[in-house]
C-alpha cells in the first residue's frame, strides 16, 4: 500500500444482489456538499464541526452484485495498488456465495480489508460469524433497514481504521528500515570484534557438539545410567538401558527415589546404600533387584556432578548376571572338554594295553597247550578285558571320540524293533508307552550308539518313577526356527527327528541339574551306577551333531529330548568295522606274504610281529608313518598288505601313510586300526582307499581272519 493510497479517497466496494441498495449507499455515501441545515446539524452533533466536511464526498464507491465479482474486484485494485479500505457485504445473496463465504474468500486474498456485514435476517449468529471468519477487530454488523448516520459512522470509522493501520505498517517499515541502518552502524563499528565472537562461536558449538555426544551416548548407550538429584535422591534422567535392567518403565523411574524402585533391596552392603549418591563409588560390586524380584550381580560407580548449580550424581551399572553365567557355562565347558581329551587319552592308551592281554590271552588260546587251569585263566581275563574293553568305549562315547557306524536308518523303527526289550528291561512293574511318527526321513546314525542311549535313558527313567509308573518313548518330526535357539543350548535351526523318553517320576531340582551330565556324577547309592551313563549319552548325542534338552521339575517328571538333524553329511561317518566270524572257526594261515605292521606302541607292535610271523607271514615294522615311507616309499619292496595304527607321532597318520604307498603299490591292501575315531577316517576315505577297519581292542583269531580275507580278495583281483 502507497501514501497516496491511503491520502487520497477511501474507495469503499458494496457486494449485494440487490441494486437498490447499491444506490441507497451512493447517495449516503458520495452525496454531493448541499445546504441541508437538519442534516449537517446532526453531522456536528455526532462528528463535530468538521465532520460533515470530512465524510461527505469523501469516499470513492464500486459496486458488486455477487460474492465472486466482489471477490475479483478486490484483486484488480490489490494489482493496481489502489486496494479497499472498507466492504460493505450482504449475508444473503442468492445463487452464489453468501456474505460469510464471499468474506472469507476476499480476507484469504486480502486480510487488511474493513468489512460491514448487512443483514436483516441471518441463521449465522454473532459467535458463528467469529468463529468462522476470525476476522473479529475487522468486522462489523448492519442490520437492515439502516439508518444514514449509522452507514457514515461506520464508513467514517472503519476507513479511518484502515488508513492509520496502513500508516502503522509504513511506519514500521520505516522503522525496519532506520533498525537495519543501525544494525549495518553496529556490524560496521564491531568488525574489529568479529574474531572474539567467532571464537566464543567456535566455543558454543564444541559446547554445543560436546552436549549433543552426551546425550547421544547417554541415551543409546548399553550401559545403564541415571541422574539423581543427590538432596532428595530423585532420579532426573536415566536411559533405555537403566529402564531395561530395572525391568520398569522410564515414567515409573523418572521422579522417583532408589527406594521407590527398589533399587537396593538386594544390596548386601549397607555403606553402599546409605552414601549414595553423596560420596564418589568406583567399581564396587553389588546386587540389584528388578521389577520382577531377580537379583542382577553388577558393578556400581557413582560419579558427582552439576547440573543447572545443583549436587546431582551419575549412576552408572554394569551388568555382570549374563557374562557372569556365561563364564559358568564356558568354565564348565572347559573342564568338561579338559576330562574328555583326558578320558580319551586314557581310553587310547588302556585299548593299547587291553589289546596286549586280549593278544597274549588269545594266543595261549589258540596254542591249546596247557593245564585245564590254565585256560580257565585265560577265559577270566579275557572277560575281564572285555569288561575294561566296554567302559574304555564309554569314555570314549563321553569325549566324542568313540567309533561309529554311521549309516541312514528309521528312527521310528528302532525305537519300536528295541520295544520288547525295553519291557523286559521294566520288568512287569513299569508301564512302557510308545509312541512313534510314521514315515520320518532317514537320518544318519550308529544304531548300535542309539540302542545304548535308549537303554540308559529308559534305565534312568526307571530308577526315578514309582513302581506301577508310566514311561513314554515318542519320535517326531520338528523345525527348529530361530526364536528357539535361545530357549535349549547348542540348539541349531532346521530339520530334527526328536527322540524324547519321559517318566512320572519326582522331577530333578536345579542343583542336580546343573551337574546331571558331569562324568561320574550320581545320584544313585554305591555299586548301581558308574556315573558315565549321562555323560555317554551327551556325548553320542554331540558326535551326531545333535543336542540334549532337559524339561523337568520338583514333582513333575522329566523328559530328555533328543535333537538329531536330518541331514547329516554322509561323507562324515565313520568307517563301517568287518563283521567278524565265530573265535571257533579255524584260525587260517599265511602263505609268505608281506605284511608292513606300523605301530607306535612296542608292545602291541612285537605282538603283532610275533603272532603274524607264527601264523605263516613275512613281517617288517616300523614305529611311525614317516619312518614307514622312508623305508618303503619307493615301491620296490614287494609288501602285501598294510596293518597300520591311525594316529601315531611323526606327523604323518595311517591314512597319510596309506595314500602315498597305494600311489606306488595300486594293488597294496590296507587294514586300519584305532583305539579311538580320528576325525580324519571316515567311510568316505574307506571306501576311497579300498581299506578295512578293526577297533582296539582286538582278537588275533579276529584280525588274521580279516587279514586272509583280504589278502584273498588281492589275489581275486585283476592285475592290470
Amino acid at each position: 500500500m502507497t501514501q497516496s493510497a491511503m491520502d487520497g479517497r477511501a474507495r469503499i466496494l458494496i457486494v449485494d444482489d440487490n441494486p437498490a441498495i447499491h444506490d441507497d449507499f451512493c447517495k449516503i455515501l458520495c452525496a454531493e456538499d448541499a445546504e441541508r441545515p437538519e442534516l449537517d446539524a446532526l453531522e456536528v452533533e455526532i462528528f463535530g464541526d468538521a465532520a460533515t466536511a470530512r465524510v461527505r464526498g469523501h469516499f470513492e464507491i464500486d459496486s458488486a452484485h455477487q460474492g465472486r465479482e466482489g471477490l475479483s474486484m478486490v484483486r484488480s485494485a490489490l494489482e493496481e495498488g489502489r486496494p479497499y479500505a472498507l466492504a460493505f457485504v450482504d449475508v444473503r445473496m442468492p445463487p452464489g456465495w453468501d456474505g460469510i463465504e464471499t468474506l472469507e474468500a476476499i480476507w484469504q486474498v486480502y486480510p487488511e480489508l474493513q468489512a460491514v456485514i448487512c443483514t436483516a435476517h441471518t441463521e449465522y449468529s454473532w459467535e458463528d460469524v467469529a468463529r468462522r471468519l476470525g476476522h473479529a477487530d475487522d468486522l462489523l454488523i448492519l442490520k437492515k433497514p439502516f439508518e444514514t448516520v449509522e452507514v457514515l459512522q461506520m464508513a467514517h470509522a472503519l476507513t479511518q481504521k484502515w488508513a492509520l493501520a496502513g500508516k502503522a505498517r509504513m511506519r514500521m517499515e520505516d522503522l525496519d528500515r532506520m533498525v537495519q541502518r543501525r544494525t549495518e552502524e553496529l556490524l560496521a563499528a564491531n568488525r574489529k570484534l568479529e574474531g572474539e565472537v567467532e571464537e566464543r562461536r567456535r566455543v558454543q558449538e564444541a559446547l554445543r557438539g560436546s552436549e549433543e555426544r552426551f546425550s547421544t551416548a547417554f541415551r543409546i548407550g548399553p550401559i545403564p545410567l541415571a541422574i539423581a538429584r543427590c538432596g532428595d535422591r530423585q532420579f532426573l534422567d536415566a536411559n533405555p538401558a537403566f529402564s531395561s535392567l530395572l525391568g520398569r518403565p522410564m515414567e515409573e523411574i523418572l521422579g522417583g527415589t532408589d527406594a521407590d524402585v527398589g533399587l537396593w533391596d538386594a544390596c548386601e552392603d549397607d555403606a553402599l546404600r546409605d552414601t549414595y549418591p553423596s560420596r564418589r563409588i568406583e567399581k564396587q560390586l553389588c546386587k540389584i533387584r528388578d521389577a520382577a524380584g531377580r537379583v542382577r550381580q553388577s558393578i556400581c560407580s557413582v560419579e558427582p556432578i552439576v547440573l543447572n548449580k545443583e549436587a546431582c550424581a551419575l549412576l552408572i551399572l554394569e551388568d555382570l548376571t549374563d557374562l557372569l553365567q556365561l563364564q559358568e557355562q564356558l568354565r564348565q565347558a572347559q573342564k568338561m572338554e579338559s576330562v574328555g581329551l583326558l578320558a580319551a587319552g586314557v581310553a587310547h592308551e588302556f585299548n593299547n594295553i587291553l589289546t596286549v592281554i586280549q593278544g597274549n590271552m588269545g594266543m595261549l588260546q589258540l596254542e591249546g597247550n596247557g593245564p585245564e587251569e590254565v585256560a580257565y585263566a585265560c577265559g577270566e581275563v579275557l572277560e575281564a578285558s572285555e569288561r575294561a574293553a566296554t567302559l574304555t568305549s564309554q569314555l570314549l562315547a563321553f569325549s566324542r571320540k568313540g567309533m561309529l557306524q554311521r549309516k541312514d536308518m528309521d528312527l521310528s523303527a528302532l525305537v519300536q524293533s528295541c520295544s520288547h526289550m525295553l519291557s523286559k528291561l521294566l520288568g512287569d512293574e513299569y508301564h512302557l508307552e510308545v509312541d512313534c511318527a510314521d514315515a520320518l526321513p532317514s537320518v544318519l546314525a550308529d544304531e548300535t550308539s542309539l540302542v545304548q542311549v535308549l537303554m540308559n535313558l529308559v534305565a534312568n527313567a526307571r530308577d526315578a518313577t514309582p513302581r506301577d509308573g508310566t514311561i513314554r518313548i515318542r519320535t517326531a518330526l520338528v523345525e527348529v526356527g530361530e526364536a528357539d535357539l535361545a530357549a535349549m543350548q547348542d540348539a541349531q535351526p532346521g530339520i530334527h527327528e526328536v527322540l524324547s523318553v519321559t517318566d512320572s517320576g519326582s522331577g530333578i531340582d536345579d542343583q542336580t541339574l546343573s551337574r546331571m551330565f558331569d562324568p561320574f556324577f550320581t545320584t544313585k547309592e554305591k555299586g548301581r551306577g558308574t556315573g558315565l551313563g549321562l555323560s555317554m549319552v551327551l556325548g553320542i548325542v554331540k558326535q551326531h551333531q545333535g543336542w540334549i534338552d532337559v524339561n523337568t521339575g520338583p514333582g513333575k517328571g522329566t523328559s530328555f529330548i533328543i535333537y538329531l538333524p536330518v541331514d547329516g553329511d554322509a561323507a562324515q561317518a565313520s568307517p563301517d568295522e568287518i563283521s567278524m566270524r565265530p573265535e571257533s572257526e579255524e584260525i587260517p594261515q599265511g602263505d609268505g606274504e608281506t605284511i608292513l605292521v606300523v605301530e607306535d606302541e612296542p608292545q602291541v607292535r612285537e605282538l603283532l610281529c610275533t603272532v603274524l610271523s607264527n601264523h605263516g607271514y613275512r613281517v617288517t615294522s616300523s614305529e611311525c608313518g614317516r619312518e614307514a615311507l622312508d623305508r618303503y616309499g619307493s615301491g620296490e619292496d614287494g609288501i602285501d598288505l598294510l596293518l597300520t595304527d591311525v594316529a601315531m607321532p611323526g606327523g604323518i597318520n595311517g591314512d597319510e601313510l596309506a595314500k602315498d604307498l597305494l600311489a606306488v603299490r595300486p594293488a597294496l591292501k590296507i587294514i586300519f586300526v584305532s583305539g579311538y575315531s580320528p576325525q580324519t577316517l571316515t567311510q568316505e576315505v574307506c571306501r576311497e582307499l579300498g581299506a578295512h577297519f578293526v577297533r582296539k581292542p582286538y582278537t588275533f583269531g579276529h584280525l588274521l581272519r580279516l587279514i586272509r580275507t583280504c589278502l584273498n580278495e588281492r589275489e581275486m583281483s585283476p592285475v592290470g
